[in-house]
């Protein structure tokens, strides 16, 4: 054990009176070990007002360094408050893969990666994060390191790569009105000949080792960041919207040298090649999807997603890309999950569950916007606002995906420079994407599912047993009552405020029967229950 340190009496007053007041506001048996998602300002006590730091910034700035140092000694022990678990983990600190992720053989709602804990995936991507797309020619270049602190400051693990294949994107067919430009493309401009945009064709045997280096690269800095990345091969929304696209796309037979034409049935919106009508493209198709496997199979947090947003009839060629995908990572050092997305405009989920894909994003029906079904273990759920309302979300889904099951995804305008209008009015989005994680790291999440019936709410995501532990949603606030019959013992009480991410402890909790709680605050609130070891 280390040596304590001698602190002058007035410091270390200081330090306790700040320690008390911070550990009130966030009390807690498993509080996360930093709070860089930053809460409403009234959660910080006057000490630390203006303030927005993690634990250590806190202990150095307040006085209180040498506890740190005891390791033995907790603030919660020494200063006989309620406080943070010393193995609590949290959203913000990056906990990088630990191998590839695959289903959970014991809990299929979510992946795990090799270590028996779920891996709970939650995140804000934004479409310029791969391809540079803006009204520049070439459009500015997205800076991603600013992006990673962005997702980091919110405590989130996943992100989709957006790719783009059309030159430009016109966002009247969003209800804006800018067309941007969008680079770098998989495919090498290297002519002879120019392109209907005035540049040099795609040669579409070779490959731009800018777009291939930028993919490995970005990548690899997220999962040092403790982010998951699914890297998304073909993007279907812009071919069905985006005026001019198809002039605009490299399988065009203007603006590539080997003279392929995608649009098979010639009706000029070059959709074909999301079909399996042209053997020569899909040959195409292929050997670009090897390149991307090749590129990034050796990472650790890899996902893949066929396309963004297809037309119904591209089922059988996501399918065929899909079952392509496992067969060939079969041959490499790494496999990891192959996802399919909803098929906008029209498609079913029906398309998505029966597909052999690892996980699915799905479309409205079946309340998967404002009361999402309890998640069976069919698929791994990344519930994406993409799909849901292309721009919109709030806190309050949030909860209801995570307490069903599923893993939610934030579709984000970020900054607005692609489509507006981003900035701070998502920010309890964001804010309510982490404060899960944190919640679902804090938990056995393995263990637990969906149990609608137990909690007056219907949301109730639970594990019974000796270590039974309860997760409640209450979306309004007000009282639920939770059936207890099932853990007799009494059991720790917790409140998450979801505004704010702040803990409140209350009294342990009989078991054994139906019983009755009333949040400390109003509106919202998560309740947690764990039966005492």
């Amino acid at each position: 054990m280390a040596t304590p340190m001698l602190l002058p009496n007035s410091l270390l007053q200081r330090a306790i009176r700040c320690v008390v007041a911070f550990s009130g506001r966030w009390s807690g048996a498993r509080f996360p070990r930093s709070h860089s998602v930053p809460p409403a300002p009234h959660a910080y006590p006057s000490c630390l007002k203006g303030e927005i730091m993690n634990r250590r910034d806190f202990i150095t700035r307040t006085g209180v360094g040498w506890m740190a140092a005891l390791g033995a000694v907790s603030l919660r022990g020494a200063m006989g408050v309620t406080g943070e678990s010393a193995t609590a983990p949290d959203s913000s600190t990056p906990v990088p893969a630990a191998g590839p992720l695959r289903v959970h053989p014991k809990n299929p709602r979510y992946f795990t990666d090799g270590s028996g804990k779920a891996v709970y995936l939650t995140g804000s991507h934004t479409w310029p994060n791969l391809v540079d797309i803006g009204a520049g020619d070439p459009p500015a270049r997205f800076d991603f390191d600013a992006y990673l602190k962005f997702l980091l400051r919110y405590g989130h693990n996943f992100i989709r790569l957006w790719t783009w294949e059309p030159v430009t994107w016109n966002t009247k067919g969003n209800g804006q009105r800018r067309v941007h430009r969008a680079a770098p493309q998989p495919f090498a401009r290297t002519g002879p000949g120019e392109a209907l945009d005035g540049k040099p064709k795609f040669d579409l045997t070779r490959y731009d080792p800018v777009y291939f280096d930028r993919l490995r690269t970005r990548v690899q800095a997220a999962g040092r960041a403790g982010i998951y990345v699914s890297v998304m091969l073909f993007e279907g929304w812009a071919m069905q919207f985006s005026e001019g696209a198809w002039q605009g796309h490299p399988f065009h037979p203007a603006n590539n040298v080997q003279g392929l034409d995608g649009d098979v049935n010639r009706d000029g919106n070059g959709l074909d090649i999301y079909t399996l009508a042209s053997p020569a493209v899909t040959r195409f198709q292929e050997a670009y999807v090897r390149k991307v496997v090749d590129t990034v199979n050796d990472l650790d947090n890899v996902l893949y997603e066929i396309s963004n947003e297809n037309h119904p009839p591209s089922t059988r060629w996501q399918y065929h890309l899909i079952d392509f995908i496992h067969h060939y990572e079969r041959s490499k050092p790494k496999q990891h999950p192959v996802g399919m997305t909803f098929q906008y405009k029209g498609g079913s989920n029906r398309a998505l569950f029966e597909s052999p894909a690892d996980w699915i994003s799905p479309n409205p029906e079946g309340g998967y916007r404002d009361d999402p079904p309890a998640a069976d273990g069919t698929k791994v759920i990344l519930n994406d606002t993409d799909h849901l309302w292309g721009i919109g979300g709030n806190a309050a889904w949030v909860w209801k995906s995570f307490l069903r099951g599923m893993n939610p995804l934030f579709m984000d305008p970020y900054d607005g420079e692609v489509l507006s209008p981003g900035g701070a009015r998502w920010d309890p989005v964001r804010r309510a994407l982490g404060y899960t994680l944190r919640v679902a790291r804090m938990v056995n999440l393995a263990a637990m599912t969906p149990q609608n019936r137990l909690a007056t709410t219907g949301y109730c995501l639970a594990s019974r047993g000796p270590k039974a532990e309860y997760l409640v949603y209450l979306p309004t606030g007000g009282e639920v009552t939770v059936d207890l019959t099932g853990t007799p013992g009494p059991l720790e009480t917790r409140w998450l405020n979801p505004a704010d991410g702040t803990w409140q402890t209350a009294p342990p909790t009989s078991g054994g029967g139906r019983t009755g709680f009333q949040p400390p605050f109003g509106k919202e609130a998560v309740l947690w229950l764990a039966a005492k070891a």
